[in-house]
């Protein structure tokens, strides 16, 4: 250990942290360029900054909208997926349920298979078989959001089930021999503990709804379209607008960023815990 240079090591770190933020900063130098400029030869130096492309894309109205939509369809599949992980982890961690392992690696296994895969049977099923009367799930809200919960749900419980197996359950016997009920338990007990897992579960789960393009390309036309898909307007057959897509990029790369920045240290207790038992 007192071999090694530890200027060695902050050089190594600051090469890999510029490797990884500069695809971030030359999206951002896309968009702030005019259309002519990025077909003449690449400079990775801005000499002057056209804002255009950021007024032309916040001043669209429909763009507006996208954003509200996965504003709305993220939060609610977050909290969602959050709430029925947590419920799933308590059972799986705290009761002895036939073949819960298997159980375990049944949901898991879900999230591996690619979302392609799901295409058709979720088009047939949001077009053709739930509906009610004129109603039907394609190109809504509430559609997308238990949609989300196949991909999610597997992933929330393969991730929040460490930090529910990590509080010892001599802490709900405790609290049970006092006369709590199971629901007390949870609420009382687990729920404060399990905070920064669920703080993880949550904002992953989020991150997720508001990336994901496919399904949502699919499975919407304009009343649940999100701001992901938004990008796919600007590719017309008389060209492609990489100033407005490289716009729109950044932009929803913000609310995310802002989220990461302000819950840092949640996510990092979120994902130590119950990592070392004793």
């Amino acid at each position: 250990m007192q071999g090694r240079n530890p200027l060695l090591y902050v050089v190594l770190w600051l090469l890999l942290s510029l490797l990884t933020l500069f695809p971030i900063y030359w999206l951002f130098v896309i968009s702030v360029k005019p259309a002519v400029d990025l077909f003449t030869t690449p400079s990775l130096f801005l000499d002057v900054i056209y804002w255009k492309n950021y007024v032309n894309v916040l001043g669209n109205e429909t763009l507006r909208g996208y954003m509200l939509n996965s504003m709305i369809i993220s939060s609610g599949n977050a909290v969602l997926v959050t709430v029925l992980a947590f419920m799933a982890c308590y059972a799986l961690s705290r009761f002895d349920l036939a073949g819960k392992e298997n159980i375990f690696f049944w949901t898991i296994t879900n999230r591996m298979a690619p979302a392609a895969v799901f295409l058709l049977p979720f088009f047939l099923l949001f077009t053709q078989i739930i509906t009610f009367g004129d109603w039907k799930l394609y190109d809504t809200k509430i559609g997308m959001i238990l949609l989300y919960c196949t991909f999610n749900l597997p992933f929330a419980i393969w991730t929040l089930r460490p930090t529910i197996d990590g509080i010892p359950k001599e802490l709900d016997e405790a609290a049970t021999v006092d006369g709590a009920s199971t629901w007390q338990v949870i609420h009382e007990v687990i729920f404060p503990l399990a905070r920064p897992g669920l703080a993880v579960t949550l904002i992953l789960t989020w991150v997720f709804a508001w990336n994901e393009f496919l399904l949502a390309a699919t499975l919407t036309s304009f009343n649940a379209r999100t701001i992901t898909t938004g990008l796919s307007e600007y590719v017309t057959t008389t060209g492609t607008e990489w100033g407005a897509m490289a716009a729109i990029a950044v932009i929803t790369l913000i609310p995310a960023l802002v989220i990461f920045a302000v819950v840092q240290r949640h996510i990092v207790a979120g994902l130590t815990f119950g990592a070392v038992k004793e």
